[in-house]
């Protein structure tokens, strides 16, 4: 039965703003990090998602992702110019909410995620091959895995794949890519002291904070209604932010006798990945223990993985959404808990047996060859016509002049051979 329900669409019609925000509070928390040469360009790079992806959407991507499906693999063209998308509901994905309305929730999802990738190859990916990376990755890669995990008919889906909110879509896609990504472009140009420190502290804490106050619309709009499991994905989510900031502290202090702001704030964002897809399917009490484990095992691999195998992915893309992600992903396995949400499973720990886990297991693991494969095949094909890496001494001026002719901060003097 659908039937339009006014507060449903009053609901995800907020949840969808909020996450449209997350990118541009995306935009402020890359654009602290890195040195004050690179700001604009960062920035630019999660604004131009905005502007492409939402292109891509309307042309042909939502219809690919969530039309009618073929062979378990991808959608159809039915949707294409969002033909038949409109102001009804659909009975599939959202029987309450005018169809239209779903497409631009799904949509900030799609625009969100090739802008955290932009985070492992910040300062040396040139702007034209990140604009190549976002229209291919997002129709060979991420289209395609969200039928697969979304999308009715799509073969995970079917397999039984829990993932309320992104973990397998958005969080493992974005963080495996990236890791992929910053090993094919290379580690950036060594300039001066300043080479791992972030530039703005402040603005990494308002975009942080802009995060997490857009994942509450990001993991609560899951329910595609005002509803019970819509206030478990919001409880979930503040609780799991909170323990992950504190999980990561503790570790943090363990480590190196001190608690960092920076760290604080990655604690909070690492725990809000880990807890994106059970946010709708475990209890609060789960939630605190998966965001309390998020913070300690990200830090780990911030502090640890990266420094072993030596690769540079410059904002911790993988260490933080490639890990979490994937940890919140088995959770969900461990953790789901039917009487939460009869649409749902029981986990491992609530009766469910193994094969929950199994099931997510193998939904990461597909996540991490898929996604890893075709971003290698990505970026090599975009290197044949367009070079990928800045060169030494765009990077020593820095990609804001190189790249845009600009700078964001006018008072210092750009000279080439400077490092600022």
């Amino acid at each position: 039965m659908t039937s339009l329900n006014t507060g449903d669409i009053s609901f995800v019609f907020i949840c969808t703003i909020l996450v449209f925000l997350m990118t541009p509070g995306l935009a402020l928390f890359y654009g602290g990090m890195v040195r004050k040469r690179n700001v604009l360009s960062i920035m630019m790079q999660s604004y131009a998602a905005l502007g492409l992806v939402t292109v891509i959407w309307v042309l042909f991507g939502y219809s690919l992702a969530f039309g009618p499906d073929h062979g378990h693999l991808i959608g159809s063209l039915d949707w294409a110019g969002l033909r038949g998308v409109g102001l009804l509901p659909n009975p599939d994905y959202a029987p309450t909410i005018p169809h239209l309305l779903f497409f631009l929730f799904q949509l900030m999802f799609a625009i969100i995620t090739p802008a955290v990738i932009s985070g492992s190859t910040a300062e040396r990916l040139r702007f034209p091959a990140f604009i190549l990376f976002v229209f291919l990755w997002s129709t060979f890669v991420y289209i395609p895995l969200a039928h697969w995990v979304w999308g009715v008919g799509g073969w995970l889906r079917n397999l039984g794949v829990l993932d309320f909110a992104g973990g397998t879509v958005v969080e493992m896609a974005s963080g495996v890519s990236g890791l992929v990504a910053a090993l094919i472009i290379g580690k950036r140009l060594k300039v001066g002291y300043e080479w791992n420190i972030p530039h703005h502290m402040p603005n990494v804490l308002f975009g942080g904070g802009l995060l997490w106050f857009g994942w509450f619309g990001f993991n609560a709009g899951g329910a595609m209604g005002a509803n019970g499991v819509a206030v478990l994905a919001l409880a979930t989510t503040q609780i799991a932010g909170a323990a992950g900031m504190i999980g990561w502290a503790l570790v943090e202090w363990l480590h190196r006798r001190q608690v960092t702001v920076f760290g604080a704030v990655s604690g909070i964002i690492a725990a809000l990945v880990a807890i994106t897809p059970a946010a709708g399917y475990v209890s609060t009490g789960s939630s605190l223990f998966i965001g309390f484990i998020a913070g300690g095992i990200c830090y780990l691999a911030v502090s640890f993985l990266k420094v072993k195998l030596g690769y540079d992915d410059a904002l911790d893309v993988f260490g933080i959404h490639g890990i979490g992600g994937t940890w919140g992903t088995i959770a969900t396995g461990i953790f789901a808990d039917l009487s939460v949400n009869p649409q749902g499973k029981n986990g491992l720990m609530n009766g469910g047996g193994i094969e929950p886990v199994l099931i997510q297991l193998l939904a990461v693991a597909v996540t991490y060859l898929f996604t890893g494969i075709m971003t290698l095949l990505v970026l090599k094909g975009i290197a044949i016509f367009t070079p990928l890496r800045a060169t030494d001494d765009e990077q020593v001026n820095g990609l804001d002049l190189t790249q845009h002719r600009e700078n964001a901060y006018p008072d210092f003097e750009f000279s080439e051979g400077v490092s600022i």
